[in-house]
């Protein structure tokens, strides 16, 4: 061997050994060149497409809405074409009466505008289930309304990345509606769909709702090439970030919270790091340290779900690229040992909405219409919540005899690795009756949902839940006729 082979051997070792140890597993394996050339969304190994949804409106909800835009952003930095790109939002925050800055939105203090540029694919009415499903099936011809009608059109090589944003309850997830949600059984379904049509490698799922675990658990098997980490576990809130009165505040025109707490830790993370050197687990493993309850600071539990062994490797670069700028930025395992520093304190994302009408009549001008409107619109929130409340105690009351018998069964939680309910149609039915008697739940009443899974769990038949729910809100209305 002469001396020009021995180094040439002995860089190559030396390669071997330091490659694995700089950038996280590949979805396929590759050489060192291409790998160092490949910075868009199409590459020989398919396409990166992404689905972000904020199911939330009103401007007390302004989070929601800007997490996805600035996730859009991160993607975009990333490599990803807005043709790859599709957005739902509802679209009424950015010129709302409200917002401070009009035709911006910002997602933390430091105010940098996420609203710029974002693709308004779907807007207003037009985010519904309906068309998110039939966006992520890539199943044009069932869309309605007047979107931009992009779907996801990907094939047995590319990847997907889905990024949800909203309030959840038990086993679904919200949309702008009052009545409308995502239940988990048809969400599973959908991407069983998905995967039996073959059209796509691997996908990832970020869900940023309370109980978002709860989409997920039971239902989600190993198999389909699907990693799923979810904000909160089956039966926890998660929480509101950047939020007035915090430390740092939001800036102090701002009356509502500018992001949520799992959405920001992913969101700060991809947009610093190089992310052809962070795996899905590492992320996991960042998010999970600044998403958990830390002294005083309340929190939830980051969940992962699907095929974890078998994807968990694998570089976030894959599914979202990185930004070009960040090359130098690589997140260390010793680095991302210790805990992130949080906020002095977040909100449960139930609570955010009294925040905002509270700061509102605080800031408004003695005597002026604001103040009377921001006043109005807490009361009647408030008067929401013990509506709610109060009704499903009559509901237990009537079907179960007794307060005590009642909470035995509606505040059950099935253990780990159980669904969220036996009959997804009876639990459907069930929030049809009752709103049906009682009008909607609210995201309020979201906390409540459980209850009514477990009594169909118990063998309670909708039929009955009419007469509970009949009875329950005609004596609460009665009652408060004669007050």
């Amino acid at each position: 061997m002469n001396l020009y082979s021995f180094f040439s051997t002995l860089l190559i070792l030396h390669l071997a050994v330091l490659i694995p140890t700089l950038i996280c597993v590949e979805s396929r394996n590759v050489g060192l060149k291409e790998f160092i050339s490949r910075d868009d969304d199409k590459t020989s190994q398919g396409t990166r497409w992404a689905v972000l949804l904020a199911g939330s409106n009103g401007y007390e909800n302004y989070r929601h809405q800007a997490d996805i835009c600035h996730a859009y952003q991160v993607l975009k930095k990333g490599g990803l074409k807005d043709e790859n790109i599709i957005v739902f939002m509802y679209d009424d925050i950015v010129f709302n009466e409200y917002n401070p800055r009009p035709g911006v939105i910002i997602n933390n203090p430091r105010g940098e505008d996420v609203y710029y540029g974002v693709p308004k694919d779907y807007i207003g009415n037009d985010v519904n289930v309906g068309n998110f499903l039939n966006v992520l099936l890539g199943n044009k011809s069932a869309l309605t309304g007047n979107g931009s009608g992009k779907v996801v059109s990907s094939g047995p090589k590319d990847t997907i990345f889905i990024y949800y944003a909203d309030h959840g309850a038990a086993g679904l997830l919200g949309m702008p509606g009052t009545s409308e949600a995502l239940y988990a059984n048809e969400l599973h379904d959908t991407l069983k769909r998905k995967y039996k049509a073959g059209t796509y490698k691997s996908m990832v799922i970020y869900i940023e709702a309370c109980e978002a675990g709860s989409m997920f658990e039971g239902l989600l098997k190993p198999g389909m090439n699907i990693y799923v980490t979810t904000a909160s576990n089956a039966s926890e809130s998660s929480w509101g970030y950047y939020c007035p009165e915090d430390v740092p505040p939001s800036p102090s025109e701002y009356t509502t919270c500018l992001g949520d707490l799992y959405s920001i830790a992913w969101l700060e993370d991809s947009e610093k790091y190089n992310m052809k050197t962070e795996s899905l687990y590492k992320q996991y493993g960042v998010v999970r340290r600044r998403t958990i309850a830390q002294n005083t600071n309340p929190g939830s539990h980051v969940t992962q779900y699907g095929d974890i062994k078998q994807l968990k490797n694998l570089c976030m670069y894959t599914y979202i690229g990185t930004n070009p700028e960040n090359d130098e930025y690589k997140s260390s395992t010793k680095t991302n040992s210790k805990p992130v520093q949080m906020l002095s304190h977040s909100i449960n994302q139930i609570d955010t909405d009294l925040i905002h009408f509270r700061l509102q009549y605080q800031k408004a001008p003695e005597g002026s219409k604001k103040k009377t409107t921001a006043w109005r619109k807490y009361k009647n929130a408030m008067q929401q919540r013990k509506y709610v409340d109060g009704s499903m105690d009559l509901v237990g009351k009537f079907l179960f005899g007794t307060a005590a018998k009642a909470s035995n069964v509606i505040k059950a939680v099935r253990p780990a690795g159980q669904p969220l309910v036996d009959d997804w149609i009876c639990y459907k039915a069930m929030v049809e009756t009752y709103e049906k008697h009682c009008g909607p739940f609210s995201r309020y009443g979201f906390k409540h949902m459980r209850s009514l899974a477990n009594m169909c769990n118990v063998g309670v038949k909708p039929d009955k839940m009419a007469d509970a729910s009949n009875y329950a809100c005609t004596t609460l209305r009665k009652g408060s006729l004669q007050h």
